[in-house]
């Protein structure tokens, strides 16, 4: 049976799928594209690290803010004007940063790059689960693994060669003929395919939603600069907590809330979410520490750490839509526990690093943690949509991106804070570098590992609570009315 939009008009499925993921997967590439380039941008410009940081920091809380918002945008605009506007947003911001003659104009290409990142994602999301009906949806949702990923994971690698090849512009400047070629292709292919409910714009709810998301995010982002006890972080974090609880509270009472929060009344939502968000966690955590780890104590370039997340970063590309097909057949249940041992059993290992660990080794370790999120990180995300109604699909996207995005910035905050109060907890006194250098340099080595230990331990442990919940999910997989199916009667 042919599809078709909202307006009665075929979709070139293939087509359309092909033009908005293509174009997420750039968006999604851009998060992480500057890992490396830190030192060059802090060269170039003459900043410090605290400065330099917030091209990441400042991307991190546009886009968080954004993605609640996305589930109100998807209902106001067309899907289509909806996609091309936060492209067309995302390439200014890339010319932006492109051209950047000072920091103030690179970090403004970033964050005007980050309010189209911050819809795009979530309006994948949403798309693929409109146009394919549920049995398909595995499948589908596979498919978008692959820019969720992949994307992020190469980042780091692709950055490292870029930036000793050709200079820091070309990160910026490479993304450009793309994004055009994507705009052109989606003024062809792309289809008004959500429904529009055409909500009223509730200021006081955008307002608490910015604020406390904001707030949260930014203070999460500040703890490995300043440490958990920072005036600032406190008061950051405070502050997100209780506008995020006042803005919950105000969806409640009203009638057409600004983000449907009842979503998570939904207890296989809830635990699906919970479960999507655990995985993107130990994929964030590692692959944030493990560089760390190759650079400092195996003395690898930024290049060469890069290389050795990559085999796991295509692994996962490969496998999500494998993955997806395999849920359409037997649901989340099976595959969440099974992929979930496999990540706990993978991370177990580098809870017990040695300074002479093999970077092969270390490559094959890595891979098997990815092989295990593969199968967990869409399968979970779908059995959560596939519980909802349609109409509620847009919110749930949204308000699992934005667990998502929180549960990241917590997982790299914490780790990272382990990390470092480990190693400072453990390294030797100061003078012993005069009266034993030799001692002193094993000393710091070995404190140096026991903050690795420490940091990889908490991933240990979050992954094994995850495991023990996904005994918890339903067993089948869930079937209900797809929206153009829904609105076409």
């Amino acid at each position: 049976m042919e599809r078709r939009d909202t307006n009665g008009q075929p979709i070139n499925i293939p087509m359309m799928v092909i033009t908005i993921v293509v174009g997420v997967f750039i968006t999604v590439l851009n998060q992480t594209i500057l890992a490396t380039a830190f030192p060059t941008l802090m060269d170039a410009f003459n900043i410090s690290t605290a400065t330099v940081q917030w091209l990441t920091t400042g991307f991190m809380m546009v886009n968080g803010i954004m993605i609640p918002v996305s589930a109100y945008l998807s209902g106001k605009i067309p899907t289509k004007w909806l996609y091309i506007t936060a492209m067309a947003t995302f390439l200014v911001g890339t010319i932006i940063a492109y051209v950047a003659n000072s920091f103030g104009m690179l970090l403004a290409g970033r964050l005007v790059q980050a309010l189209g990142v911050g819809v795009t994602m979530p309006l994948l999301q949403n798309i693929m689960l409109t146009i394919f009906p549920p049995e398909k949806r595995g499948a589908a949702m596979g498919i978008t693994g692959i820019a969720v990923g992949v994307a992020p994971a190469i980042g780091p690698t692709l950055s490292g060669y870029i930036i000793d090849n050709f200079g820091w512009r070309t990160l910026f400047g490479m993304l450009i003929p793309i994004i055009i070629i994507v705009l052109l292709l989606a003024l062809k292919y792309v289809k008004n395919v959500l429904p529009m409910t055409d909500p009223s714009m509730d200021i006081i709810s955008l307002i608490e939603s910015t604020v406390g998301f904001g707030s949260l995010l930014y203070g999460f982002s500040e703890v490995g600069n300043k440490g958990w006890t920072d005036p600032v972080v406190l008061w950051s974090i405070g502050i997100g907590i209780v506008v995020i609880a006042l803005f919950g509270i105000r969806q409640f009472k009203l009638e057409n809330p600004f983000l449907q929060v009842r979503v998570f009344e939904n207890k296989i939502f809830t635990l699906s979410t919970v479960l999507a968000s655990i995985a993107n966690m130990a994929m964030v955590g590692a692959g944030m520490i493990i560089p760390l780890y190759l650079q400092i104590i195996h003395g690898k370039s930024a290049f060469e750490s890069g290389l050795t997340l990559l085999p796991g970063a295509l692994l996962i590309g490969l496998m999500s839509p494998i993955t997806g097909v395999v849920f359409d057949r037997i649901g989340a249940k099976r595959l969440a526990i099974l992929g979930l041992f496999i990540l706990t059993m993978g991370t177990l290992p580098f809870a017990f690093i040695t300074q002479d660990m093999p970077t092969i080794f270390i490559t094959v370790i890595y891979a098997v943690r990815m092989f295990g999120i593969s199968i967990v990180m869409m399968p979970i995300t779908t059995n959560g949509m596939n519980a909802l109604a349609p109409r509620m699909i847009p919110h749930g996207t949204a308000a699992n991106n934005t667990i998502r995005q929180i549960a990241s910035s917590v997982t790299t905050a914490v780790m990272v804070s382990v990390l470092t109060n480990v190693t400072d907890q453990s390294k030797p006194a100061h003078s012993l570098i005069h009266s034993n250098p030799l001692k002193y340099k094993n000393d710091f080595f070995n404190a140096t590992l026991n903050g690795y230990h420490a940091a990889f331990w908490i991933a240990v442990g979050f992954s094994l609570v995850g495991w023990l919940l996904a005994f918890f999910l339903n067993k089948k997989p869930i079937r209900s009315k797809s929206n153009l199916d829904e609105e076409a009667k």
